[in-house]
């Protein structure tokens, strides 16, 4: 029996109640079930879609041989463990989103699961933390890699910074393959 194939993918967290405390967990959590992490600068950002508090959001890269349907499973443990309630309206707030932005270089178009997620070139939440730490690998469908992607996005309204206090194992940029 052969192994399943090690992939990188790259996933966006963010939270809006207790922020501080659902990042770390969920950081701990990711590190207990994938091993290293590749962890972007956290960066809080103003609430899009709804009027709530602000979020912290960061970018997280690990490696993985599960199947993508197991691993959203898993990820979806880590947001119901952190105590996320799943109601019908997508804009509100949340002690923890996990979205899986990409899984290796896949293009999956099903009605469960999109990926590359369009979320990567709509919100600046998503795509700067990603050009930090993954900034020469391609986004799959346009064949541009993250960095360029990032040099041109048009969405300066989406007001971020920065956090202070950040994760002490962050890494600035994702290890060669």
């Amino acid at each position: 029996m052969t192994e399943p194939a090690v992939v990188r993918v790259w996933l966006s967290l963010g939270s809006n109640i207790d922020r501080q405390r659902h990042i770390t967990q969920a950081l701990h959590d990711l590190k207990a079930q994938f091993g290293e992490l590749v962890v972007s600068r956290v960066y809080e950002s103003e609430a899009v879609g709804f009027d709530g508090e602000s979020f912290y959001n960061l970018v997280v890269g690990i490696e993985t041989g599960l199947p993508v349907e197991t691993l959203a499973q898993r990820l979806r443990g880590i947001e119901d463990a952190n105590g996320r309630v799943r109601s019908g309206d997508k804009y509100t707030p949340r002690t923890l989103d996990i979205d899986l932005l990409t899984y290796g270089d896949q293009v999956i178009d099903t009605p469960k699961l999109q990926l590359p997620r369009d979320e990567i070139t709509r919100y600046a939440f998503v795509l700067l933390p990603l050009s930090e730490v993954a900034g020469e690998e391609m986004h799959p469908r346009s064949g541009k890699n993250y960095q360029a992607l990032w040099d041109v996005f048009e969405g300066a309204d989406q007001r971020l910074w920065p956090v202070d206090d950040q994760p002490a194992d962050r890494k600035e940029k994702a290890p060669a393959p």
